[in-house]
């Protein structure tokens, strides 16, 4: 494949990742990992260490932004941070003794689900309600559910973002920006310690590719976290649900592609 072919092919990658990361604090591994695979032809378990790797700045500049608008929860999102990072290393590990094909297919109908969720039924919580939950009640939610995060983000890459953001949003009753906020907060982290694991297994991958990908979803994160942070919450429902119905259904159409 030509230059302008990769150029074209991580340029709807980013776009996507970019989009879903800034919105809706999702991992880029949910639109990357299809893409190079279906079209680039590179290994699944490298794919998806090129989207983790592209989720660190992208979850970071979305971070910040959410961060400057006082929609991040740094002190329960620490202890929550804390067993995501270290389930997401037994994750990675365990997905290296699984079949390619078994990768990245959990997350497709979830982003779909959870992306038809925000539109017919929108996360109206307020912050003061948001805050009112039990500090104990929200501890030990923190770590049962932080676990769980962390092994399905090392295990498939892409289902951490939007189990965090249901379990925010439905279990801990985060008021939604704030939700994703805190979600692309441990994104960071936890896409760092898993592309650091993946590449640490398997090898480094194509640098142009790893570059232009990061280089794109950075991009199209940066955007879509200041549009969010403007948004009010009904909007940012739509929003934030649109775009994971459609990322669902192209990863869909690219897994089917495949074949």
């Amino acid at each position: 494949m030509n230059a302008l072919s990769i150029i074209l092919v991580t340029l709807l990658a980013g776009l996507g990742a970019g989009l879903g990361t800034g919105f809706a604090g999702m991992s880029a591994a949910a639109v990357i990992t299809p893409i190079l695979v279906t079209f680039l032809k590179i290994d699944p378990y490298q794919a998806v260490g090129i989207a983790l790797a592209s989720d660190v700045l992208a979850s970071a500049v979305s971070a910040f932004t959410y961060y400057k608008n006082k929609n991040i929860d740094i002190k329960n999102g620490l202890l929550m941070m804390t067993f995501v990072l270290i389930f997401t290393l037994v994750g990675s590990y365990v997905s290296s003794l699984v079949s390619s094909n078994t990768m990245g297919n959990f997350s497709v109908f979830m982003t779909m689900l959870l992306g038809i969720k925000f539109i017919v039924k929108p996360v109206m919580t307020t912050k003061e309600a948001m805050l009112s939950v039990s500090k104990k009640k929200r501890m030990i939610q923190s770590i049962i559910f932080g676990t769980l995060i962390g092994f399905i983000c090392g295990f498939v890459g892409a289902g951490g973002g939007m189990m965090m953001l249901l379990i925010l949003t439905s279990v801990l009753g985060y008021e939604l920006k704030c939700a994703v906020g805190t979600s692309v907060f441990i994104m960071t982290f936890t896409a760092l310690t898993g592309s650091i694991s993946h590449f640490a297994i398997a090898g480094v991958p194509n640098w142009y590719i790893l570059i232009l990908c990061m280089l794109f979803t950075f991009i199209f994160a940066r955007i879509a976290a200041k549009i969010a942070n403007k948004a009010d919450a009904k909007t940012l429902n739509r929003m934030t649900g649109i775009i994971l119905l459609i990322l669902g259904i192209v990863v869909i159409t690219f897994n089917i592609c495949q074949f």
